[in-house]
């Protein structure tokens, strides 16, 4: 049933209306769905006109949904799959940094989600604190970007050590990478919350959904998008 706002499933109400409030499609959180459910969730949003993002989708996820949508994408390091009807203008630039390998799979999840909402997205991954060289002779392309967001797990420091080298908004991304007294991202996310470097946001664990759609927004202001 669709009352104009949204489509009731029975299982899950789609909010048709979010493009309206907040300039963006809602995004479907694919784990603990079942094919069937995604299925009918990625129908609607299609018949709707939609774009669609799906984020946490494994690869047996995919597999159903590319059947059934033919052109559907998914990025495998990512989870992320995207479904797109009406090309987005990409503006801006957004950087994404990781403070190693293992924190790309949450930068790429960051990334996707930028772009598929309307960013440019330039990638320096695996230049973390243990060999800080990598940092700085990549730092200066780094600031100019609109936005930053900096992946990092283990002690986490990466976020503050760039927040306290540029001047515009950094975005920190703590991952549960890391050994056992990282505390599944714990550490990592205590770091950044009390980094002394000013004007440094800090999302939630392994968060690169949140933090792709709020540097997406700053970047699109700025723009004047």
């Amino acid at each position: 049933m669709t009352n104009g706002k949204y489509s009731d499933l029975g299982f899950a109400k789609l909010d048709l209306e979010r493009i309206k409030r907040r300039g963006a499609s809602e995004a479907v959180f694919c784990e603990c769905k079942t094919d069937e459910q995604l299925v009918k969730i990625f129908s609607e949003f299609k018949k709707q006109g939609q774009n669609i993002i799906g984020t946490r989708a494994n690869s047996r996820q995919a597999e159903v949904l590319q059947k059934e949508f033919a052109e559907l994408k998914y990025n495998e390091q990512a989870h992320v799959v995207t479904l797109i009807q009406n090309p987005t203008k990409k503006v801006g630039e957004i950087a994404v940094c990781t403070g190693g390998t293992g924190d790309i799979p949450v930068a790429e999840e960051a990334a996707e989600t930028a772009e598929f909402y309307g960013s440019n997205v330039k990638k320096y991954y695996d230049i973390g604190v243990a060999g800080i060289h990598r940092l700085f002779t990549n730092i200066n392309d780094i600031r100019k970007s609109n936005v930053i967001i900096a992946v990092a797990g283990m002690e986490g420091a990466l976020g503050g050590i760039i927040a306290g080298m540029v001047d515009i908004p950094v975005i920190a991304v703590p991952t549960s990478v890391g050994y056992g007294s990282s505390f599944n991202g714990l550490s990592a996310l205590l770091t950044m919350l009390n980094s002394c470097a000013e004007g440094m946001t800090v999302v939630n664990i392994d968060n690169g959904f949140n933090a792709g759609y709020s540097a997406n927004q700053i970047n699109r202001k700025i723009v004047g998008e």
